[in-house]
């Protein structure tokens, strides 16, 4: 745990479409906030490897995920119980989107919606993700 806060991971899920990038947002199930496919690291799975299992399980998307974070975050949850910690550092992967599952875990918990890179940096409420989104950019990724 970096400075004491909680470590979570999230998938920027993307695509290009007529030659602009769109990110895939989902909204949180208890507020309703717009976010980023996140959640816990998973057991025997590297941080990209569970980002990838939120995107599926929160979004139904399918796709590539870069093995490297672009960066983190860091929020805070007011509902946690009394004497829990919920200060969270989460880690973005990028995530190259090549398909949509018609089933997937948590369809119909959550809005889902693909939206250009300025307009999904304006809707996520977290400063430090606002400026890790606008300054997203694909082509970095892929000469990694």
């Amino acid at each position: 745990m970096p400075n004491g806060r909680i470590r979570q991971v999230a998938a920027l899920v993307y695509r290009i479409k007529k030659d602009k990038t769109e990110v895939l947002l989902v909204t949180s199930r208890g507020t309703g906030r717009w976010v980023l496919p996140k959640g816990w690291p998973q057991v025997g799975k590297t941080f990209a490897q569970s980002a990838r299992t939120e995107a599926y399980e929160e979004a139904g998307a399918r796709g590539e995920i870069a093995p490297f974070s672009i960066g983190t975050y860091t929020y805070k949850k007011n509902d946690m119980s009394e004497g829990e910690n919920g200060d969270f550092v989460v880690d973005v992967f990028p995530m190259h989107f090549s398909r949509q599952e018609k089933n997937w875990p948590e369809r119909g918990e959550r809005r889902i919606e693909w939206m250009g890179v300025d307009e999904a940096s304006r809707r996520v409420d977290e400063p430090e993700l606002q400026a890790l989104i606008a300054s997203f950019d694909p082509d970095f990724v892929a000469t990694r």
